[in-house]
């Protein structure tokens, strides 16, 4: 773990770089996958679920039997866990909603936008190496809130071509009821296009590897909505010399053991600290069940010394984390210097788990640096603002002429003549 001291500006984009997997063809063999499903239909589905998952399934879709099952699998504590942070995500995105706001922005011309439901939302939810059913909490509640009329899952099947009964369980908090047993750029491509199962969705949500990452991209080009370019898991912190070792070591493991492209950075003003947090790190990878996912993904860890907390956080924001940990004094007002994060955990007790899992945030966040653009999922991924506008006879008195003229200018003398039609009438 080598820390890197004092860089100088000009080192700063190669510091803030993402690992990326050996995939020379990423886009050609997930463009392959998404052809034959389109085409296929669910024999394409069901041969790569079979070739890739090495199960071969009979049915695609989850039974209520197995709903019912997944019921008697799961421990009332765990089902209680569930509950708590259903409600906690359930009151924060309630917050969300906004009423409609009449604006007249003239006498006699009055705007509004009201909030609708995307119709046909399809979840992604990992499955593979951890059954990530915190996710459907995340992604099935604020989908109910927002009246979507249609909401999908697709998730991939274990080896015995089973869903994890943690992830019907949430399934059922969140109000789903049809969830399909399949992962991957073919779950993707499935929701995207419509199969004999799986119905086409207006936008498609959900975080992935690289290969679902691609080809939420790709699908997106070819007119589905996605929420977001959601890869690789990723953590940043910032803590000065009174922060906690062993909290930030553990905060650092919590998002390396995700996956081997995984990256976590550590920033300080501490070089004592800095050795301190990777005295620690060795101590607790040692009883992971992941270490070695963990310790992979540490290969692409940095840690990086800085001479003030400025110049710290100046460096992050061009980093643009998923998730931003501020352990240090004063971390409230130092975060309102942060222009570009997904997520922001505040202090020496804000663990980066506690937005996975509890908090009530949402925890499907920008990726990759694309924080400096794009919001995480919210209330509002799930919704299309409507605009309304309602003229009266005396509100086009006075922006009509306006309007002609304008138009006029624009050379586009059917707009004019659609206005000038009713001055008319109006005058006569």
């Amino acid at each position: 773990m080598k820390i890197i001291p004092y860089p100088k500006p000009e080192q700063w984009s190669a510091l803030a770089s993402r690992p990326l997997l050996c995939s020379e063809n990423l886009n050609s063999r997930v463009n392959s996958i998404l052809k034959k499903v389109k085409r296929d239909g669910d024999s394409a589905v069901l041969q790569y679920t079979k070739d890739l998952d090495g199960v071969a399934l009979e049915s695609l879709l989850v039974s209520d039997t197995e709903f019912q099952t997944a019921q008697q699998l799961v421990s009332a504590p765990l089902k209680e866990a569930m509950k708590l942070a259903a409600g906690n995500i359930r009151r924060f995105h309630l917050s969300q909603k906004e009423s409609i706001k009449y604006v007249e922005t003239v006498k006699g011309v009055t705007c509004w936008r009201r909030s609708v439901g995307i119709e046909r939302v399809g979840l992604y939810v990992p499955g593979g190496s951890a059954p990530l059913f915190s996710t459907v909490l995340m992604l099935g509640i604020p989908a109910a809130i927002a009246g979507c009329k249609e909401v999908q899952l697709c998730t991939p099947p274990g080896k015995d071509g089973k869903i994890n009964p943690a992830i019907l369980v949430a399934a059922k908090l969140a109000g789903i009821r049809r969830v399909y047993k399949v992962g991957g750029a073919q779950a993707i491509a499935a929701m995207a296009y419509g199969t004999q199962s799986i119905s086409k969705s207006d936008k498609i949500f959900g975080p992935g590897n690289q290969y679902v990452t691609c080809a939420k991209q790709l699908v997106s080009i070819d007119g589905t909505a996605i929420d977001l370019p959601a890869g690789p898991s990723e953590l940043a912190v910032f803590a000065d010399k009174e922060a906690n070792a062993s909290f930030v070591a553990a905060d650092l493991l919590s998002q390396a053991e995700h996956g081997a492209d995984s990256q976590v950075i550590l920033t300080s003003t501490s070089l004592l600290l800095i050795e301190d947090v990777i005295k620690e790190l060795n101590a607790q990878i040692r009883v992971l069940p992941r270490k070695a996912i963990a310790r992979k993904a540490l290969e692409n860890s940095r840690f990086i010394l800085f001479r003030t907390s400025a110049e710290a956080i100046e460096f992050l924001n061009l980093y643009a984390p998923e998730h931003l940990i501020l352990s240090c004094r004063n971390a409230r007002t130092l975060s309102k210097r942060v222009s570009h994060a997904g997520s922001v955990f505040i202090g020496p007790y804000s663990a980066e788990s506690t937005g996975d899992y509890a908090s009530g945030t949402n925890h499907t966040l920008p990726t990759n640096g694309y924080a400096r653009a794009y919001s995480g999922v919210s209330l509002e991924s799930f919704l299309k603002k409507i605009t309304f506008q309602e003229v009266s006879a005396a509100g086009l008195l006075r922006i009509g002429p306006s309007v002609e003229i304008m138009a006029e200018a624009e050379q586009l003398e059917a707009h004019k003549n659609a206005i000038s039609i009713r001055l008319n009438t109006l005058k006569s």
